[in-house]
């Protein structure tokens, strides 16, 4: 099930709002939304429901153990256990038969990979319980001793199939301690509306018009059509993924639960470091304190350590080399930033900054969309003209002018632009009349909004998302 679906929202969440709002006490309403969250992941996952549960008792038990034999032996056991259970479940469902297509390259031999699906956002959720068992180690936060409970952080739909990557330090406190004020009610709505707005209008028409460039033979396409066909991934990704971002954190805040942000408007970046900042913030926040940090980080053997953690971003987005390079990739500019670049990009114009830091995203995105590298590779040949492609051709100019305003909409969108209409809002309400405007646009925009996508999504048929892979 996915949120930008005619079933959840004329079906799903509206019965899912009238039994939770219904119910007062915290800890009904704790389990009928832990009820609604089981049904929405067995919706599309019948089988790897159970998967999640048991994921979620390994970490339940960890935590119990871990409490009371605090700084002995078997609290490190303990942990450990739990985040091998855990990897090891990742590993064998997501990388078994990247493990195997290799051995049978590297020793020439002819295993079998086992045909096994890919429980929808299992490599969220499974960093979500190695957060808690973690965290409980180091004192960071209390174990929870209702199994319910924690079933509860770990299953909670919103966020459950693609992120962002809650930990359970964030909210522990909001598991029996939240309400959901007229403001909360309000702000998630309209923050709901907008993920949705960006989903369905900007990065479904970016991804039907992206298969038209980049899903067709590299000779049939001229130079120009290769960058305007990977410019609408760029745009599609990063709508697609903050679109859902914005919709988890406004169901949250509906339900009382205060998600952090995932995105900061990452393409006004003037350097890769910056941009990782404000790119998935939640798993780059992970990798630094689960990884980077425990390894030494600044303090002892920096470059290995960021080249490690560099190399499992990659690979935590599929079992594929493309996205090992493409983490690679961005671990070589990271560091390279580190050594010397980011004193050249501060004292640059801000511009050359801004274009340095889009060319390299705008390539790293072709490694990351072609899961053949060669394929990759070749169409970045294309974009350089490196391939006897013609620079510009007739489909080109007829696509360019077919879509000029949905490029321009999409890129001004790209940008705080909507910061500026907030300010200019709340210079307006110094008076009572322009005030009640103020007040009354929100409401409007989100029923216009809502309606538009309503049209849209009763006669789309493309409409995937692109993070439920990983």
């Amino acid at each position: 099930m996915v949120f930008s679906s005619i079933f959840f929202l004329y079906g799903f969440l509206p019965i899912t709002l009238v039994l939770y709002f219904s119910i007062k006490n915290i800890f009904y309403r704790n389990i009928i939304l832990t009820l609604v969250s089981l049904f929405f992941y067995a919706w599309g996952e019948p089988i790897c429901v159970s998967l999640m549960i048991f994921s979620a008792y390994i970490v339940y038990l960890s935590g119990i153990i871990i409490e009371k034999f605090k700084n002995k032996w078997q609290a490190k056991a303990a942990v450990v256990g739990s985040v091998v259970i855990n990897l090891a479940i990742l590993c064998f469902f997501k990388y078994t038969g990247f493990f195997i297509d290799n051995i049978n390259f590297l020793f020439n031999l002819d295993i079998i990979a086992p045909a096994i699906s890919l429980p929808i956002g299992i490599s969220f959720f499974t960093f979500q319980t190695l957060s808690y068992s973690v965290d409980v180690y180091r004192g960071d936060v209390k174990t929870q001793k209702s199994y319910m409970n924690l079933l509860l952080y770990v299953s909670l739909f919103p966020q459950l199939i693609a992120g962002p990557i809650v930990r359970y330090s964030e909210i522990a406190e909001q598991i029996n301690h939240r309400e959901t004020t007229l403001d909360d009610l309000s702000e998630g709505i309209t923050r709901f509306i907008r993920g949705l707005g960006k989903k369905v209008l900007i990065a479904n028409i970016a991804g039907s018009l992206t298969s038209q460039c980049l899903d067709v033979q590299t000779s049939s396409i001229s130079v120009v059509m290769s960058w305007l066909g990977i410019i609408l991934y760029t745009i599609q990704i990063y709508f697609d993924f903050s679109g859902y971002s914005d919709m988890a954190i406004g169901l949250g805040r509906i339900f009382g639960f205060r998600y952090n942000e995932n995105f900061n408007y990452p393409y006004v970046s003037r350097s890769i470091t910056e941009f990782w900042r404000r790119w998935h913030i939640s798993l780059g926040s992970f990798f630094r304190d689960y990884v980077y940090i425990p390894l030494g980080g600044n303090k002892k053997r920096q470059l290995l350590n960021l080249s490690i953690v560099w190399f499992l971003t990659g690979f935590w987005h599929g079992a594929s080399w493309n996205f090992i390079l493409w983490g690679l990739y961005y671990g070589v500019f990271i560091i390279i930033e580190k050594v010397f670049i980011l004193k050249i990009l501060s004292i640059i114009p801000k511009a050359l900054a801004h274009i340095y830091t889009m060319l390299i995203v705008i390539f790293g995105w072709v490694l990351f969309y072609f899961t053949d590298v060669s394929s990759g590779i070749n169409y970045i040949f294309t974009m350089l003209g490196l391939n006897s492609n013609p620079i510009f051709d007739l489909n080109t100019e007829i696509f360019l002018k077919s879509n000029f305003i949905f490029f321009i909409i999409s890129i001004i969108f790209c940008m705080p632009i909507q910061n500026i209409f907030i300010k200019y809002f709340e210079k307006k309400s110094g008076n009572s009349m322009s005030n009640r405007f103020a007040n009354l646009t929100p409401i409007a925009f989100n029923i216009i909004i809502f309606l538009i996508v309503t049209s849209v999504l009763v006669g789309e048929s493309y409409n995937p998302f692109l993070y439920f892979r990983f």
